[in-house]
């Protein structure tokens, strides 16, 4: 029991221990001349700028976080459809099998600029690009949890004349949580990614534009605060996942 309660006070304490000696030894690079400033600002100058910037900063992250989320959200609903179609039939799996590993094969800086030309610089095609990086993660994820049900289980199911979608709802769908959850954390991740790569090659505001414009006036500590931003909305992102888990699988506890 003292080994449970320690083991997530070390998973908290080493990371951010760790973390923070990281920064100390950024800053120390810095300030001894070490690297030059102009290559790479100081943890403190990045800090200042995200404080300057701040409403900027909230703006543009707003954007970006609402494309992340939209795109996520239907990129889980197009996973959720296309995964229960694959477990349905061998034959369909055997047809779109090699049409998603395909279309994970094609980069998505390509996939862009196509994207905007045909639906313009608002919202829907950032939505389109993180739906297309993120539901692979999440087909493949159910696919494999579905695939990993025990057979007696099923036929158990079978002998007491448990329809389909019973088997699915009762059987299926509970023990393919867990992979599910996997790959949902993972195109958490992708989904702010994503984004932020749509708004680079198009787009009005989000991050991604924020960062072509500091870009282009060699505000290299406005760029390190946005880069702090993003994966900080990434975490934030998997944090949810993590408790939406919670909620979802409470046999888990």
């Amino acid at each position: 029991m003292e080994l449970r309660k320690a083991l997530p006070t070390k998973q908290i304490i080493i990371p951010v221990v760790v973390t923070l000696l990281l920064i100390c030894i950024w800053e120390a690079a810095v300030d001894t001349g070490a690297i030059a400033n102009f290559l790479l600002p100081s943890p403190l100058q990045v800090l200042s700028a995200m404080i300057r910037d701040k409403d900027l900063l909230c703006a543009h992250g707003i954007t970006t976080i609402t494309e992340a989320i939209l795109g996520l959200f239907w990129g889980c609903v197009l996973g959720f459809i296309v995964a229960i179609l694959m477990d349905s039939s061998p034959l369909i799996h055997a047809a779109l099998n090699p049409l998603i590993t395909i279309s994970q094969t094609i980069p998505t800086i390509a996939i862009a600029p196509l994207l905007v030309l045909w639906l313009g610089y608002d919202l829907l095609p950032k939505v389109v690009l993180v739906i297309i990086t993120t539901f692979f993660p999440i087909t493949i994820s159910l696919v494999t949890g579905f695939a990993s049900v025990d057979s007696q289980t099923i036929n158990l199911m079978k002998i007491m004349n448990a329809r389909p979608w019973q088997v699915f709802l009762h059987v299926k769908l509970p023990c393919a949580l867990s992979h599910f959850f996997s790959g949902l954390s993972i195109s958490a991740t992708y989904a702010i990614i994503g984004a932020v790569i749509a708004e680079w090659l198009g787009g009005i505001s989000g991050l991604g534009v924020y960062m072509i414009r500091v870009r282009k006036s060699f505000s290299y500590d406005k760029m390190f605060a946005v880069i702090f931003l993003t994966s900080a909305l990434s975490l934030v992102l998997m944090g949810a996942v993590r408790a939406l888990e919670h909620i979802c699988m409470p046999w888990k506890r």
